[in-house]
């Protein structure tokens, strides 16, 4: 059927923001499906410790990967097909994750020093299992830990009982390394504003789908009213 050009303009943007939530989607479910059942982390699922923040992050990622899955599928095929039901699924989900999104951006940026310490009291979490099972999948985790934000242990680089797990320095650059618990709060706490401006961007383009499906889907009934009968 014929769409004016707003509603054209509106099917590319619906395309290609589809586009982009279907690889976001696919990234975030396929990496809370390996957090959940890789060898490497399978040991945090139980829960000895303080490891339930872990376990909610890998049910959001995964409940959230299949939702904006679920979007992209919706939207492409309401798009492409301009069908009206499909289009108001899609923008139903768009509303329910764009309301999630603002609520975590401004929850994490409020209580950025609070997330800064779960994540640090995670990490210690993480630490302990590893000393009390001596678990090879929980020494990959901590290798992670170690290896990206170049840390180690609760002590810094003299923290011997994980030293195998940290970042291989020279002896300068081993006293040097500083402890992660430290860097994890510091971090977290100067990257507020970019955490805010990442979820703000990703409400925007939401919002800016949402209007966009609104749009298709008026122009659509306006076109089945307005086609002759026979």
């Amino acid at each position: 059927m014929a769409l004016d050009g707003c509603g054209q303009l509106c099917k590319c943007i619906l395309l290609l923001f589809n586009i982009i939530f279907a690889l976001v989607g696919f990234v975030m479910f396929g990496l809370g499906l390996w957090l959940r059942f890789s060898s490497e982390t399978r040991g945090l699922f139980n829960i000895d410790l303080n490891t339930q923040q872990f376990v909610s992050v890998v049910s959001v990622l995964i409940v959230l990967g299949a939702v904006m899955l679920l979007v992209a599928v919706f939207g492409d095929y309401g798009a492409c097909n301009e069908n009206k039901t499909a289009l108001e699924v899609s923008s139903c989900l768009l509303s329910f994750l764009t309301v999630l999104v603002i609520g975590a951006g401004g929850g994490a940026y409020v209580m950025s020093d609070e997330v800064g310490k779960q994540v640090a009291i995670f990490y210690t979490t993480v630490y302990a299992q590893y000393l009390d099972k001596q678990d090879p999948g929980l020494a990959v985790t901590l290798s992670m830990f170690h290896n990206v934000l170049h840390c180690c242990g609760l002590l810094g680089g003299l923290d011997l009982l994980v030293k195998i797990t940290c970042p291989i320095t020279g002896f300068l650059g081993t006293l040097a390394v500083p402890a992660c618990p430290t860097v994890i709060i510091n971090l977290l706490e100067s990257k507020a504003p970019l955490v805010i401006g990442l979820f703000l961007g990703t409400a925007a383009m939401m919002i800016t789908a949402v209007v966009c499906c609104s749009i298709l889907v008026k122009q659509i009934k306006r076109s089945h009213l307005s086609a002759p009968v026979y």
